[in-house]
């Protein structure tokens, strides 16, 4: 979406008022009412931004000058063209693309060990414990050489 910005002077001094008895509430009673009234003319309130603007001193200085800045928006409006134009386009004819058909999804390679599911039923998964001690397999030797 396409914007337009316009940026005006923040105020620079506060309006006075019933209400306001400060001067920082007379300062945001005028900044309030400048926001107001953008809004009524349909802009959008973006930020506040203090820029520097280097301006004339005297006959032959210059000096630099910060202003305070309001930032609004507004949307566009956009013609016919312009969002035909914006709306991506393919980069060939939806007809050109050739399309696929599904791959069916292979068979996974079952593990080595028996799975709990693969046990007969009312066989238990951990075999009982055996009464006696297990004896340790017999030591690997190297043949003798001669």
């Amino acid at each position: 979406m396409s914007f337009e910005y316009s940026v005006i002077p923040a105020p620079t001094r506060g309006e006075k008022a019933k209400d306001a008895k400060t001067p920082g509430s007379r300062y945001a009673l005028a900044l309030t009412s400048e926001l107001n009234r953008m809004a009524r003319e349909g802009w959008e309130y973006v930020r506040a931004d203090v820029l520097p603007s280097e301006e004339r001193s005297g006959l032959t200085g210059r000096s630099t000058v910060y202003h305070n800045l309001l930032v609004f928006r507004r949307p566009l409006a956009a013609s016919a063209a312009d969002t035909a134009l914006r709306q991506p386009q393919p980069e060939y004819a939806v007809a050109a693309s050739p399309m696929r058909e599904p791959q069916p999804v292979p068979d996974l390679p079952r593990a080595a060990a028996p799975q709990p599911g693969d046990l007969p039923i009312g066989t238990p998964a951990v075999p009982p414990a055996a009464d006696t001690e297990a004896t340790p397999p017999a030591p690997r030797t190297a043949p003798l050489q001669p």
